[in-house]
């Protein structure tokens, strides 16, 4: 039962055959037009709430919502008193489907902005889709102001190396998995530490909580299982 409430709620599965993987890219052009600016299923309502909770004051600050997509992070940015938000994605589908004004096609590891230019970046589920963890952090650590810090996300790792994969169902009825890199925590610590950024905190939420209406009843080793990880990294 258990097993049939994660396929049911959650964008992951252990696969029964092995699913054709697509590129990120390729993935969200196929995802875009179903993909809405909003925790829309169990894995991201999750991780938005372990996001929400490590988020310090975002008034007058200039925000990144880095790998955009269509904007989820963004628009939060807005409504908590952000000066500037400006949304980055390698996908030009999501762009389209994105309502920011400011907003740049590019990737996570070459992001087009000044060195020091921003305060506070949000990266959500997105860092596991690029292979660079290095690059894409010391990017990060580029263009965060000193006394900056960064939001970050991620699909946990103890779920990829389980078997779960990412998935998502295109218009034609399709499923796909998405390209992923499970990054261990020493991975980021490691990554972060040469990009001159301190993990201040991590969150690991597991599905214990009511997600789409439904609550997974008894904690079983299953539900104890984080499903996603959140770090909140300060420049000094």
């Amino acid at each position: 039962m258990l097993t049939q409430l994660l396929r049911r709620l959650l964008p992951f599965r252990p696969p029964k055959r092995e699913l054709h993987t697509l590129t990120s890219v390729d993935a969200y052009a196929r995802w875009a037009t179903s993909y809405p600016p909003n925790a829309h299923n169990a894995l991201m309502q999750v991780e938005e709430r372990a996001m929400l909770s490590l988020m310090l004051p975002l008034d007058g600050k200039t925000v990144l919502d880095l790998a955009c997509g269509t904007g989820r992070y963004g628009l939060l940015a807005w409504d908590r008193g952000a000066k500037m938000v400006i949304g980055v994605d390698n996908s030009p589908d999501m762009l389209r489907a994105n309502s920011l004004s400011c907003k740049v096609l590019a990737g996570v590891t070459a992001i087009p902005l000044p060195v020091d230019s921003v305060d506070v970046i949000l990266c959500g589920l997105a860092l596991g889709h690029e292979k660079q963890l290095d690059v894409a952090l010391a990017e990060i650590g580029r263009v965060l102001r000193k006394g900056g810090y960064a939001l970050v996300s991620d699909f946990h790792p103890f779920m990829f190396l389980s078997g779960a994969r990412r998935t998502f169902q295109a218009s034609d009825g399709s499923t796909y998995a998405v390209e992923h890199y499970p990054h261990l925590y020493g991975d980021y610590h490691r990554a972060a530490w040469a990009a001159n950024l301190l993990i201040e905190q991590v969150v690991e939420p597991h599905l214990d909580m009511e997600t789409n209406g439904t609550v997974a009843s008894a904690p079983t080793k299953a539900t104890e299982a984080p499903i996603v990880i959140v770090y909140r990294l300060f420049k000094p």
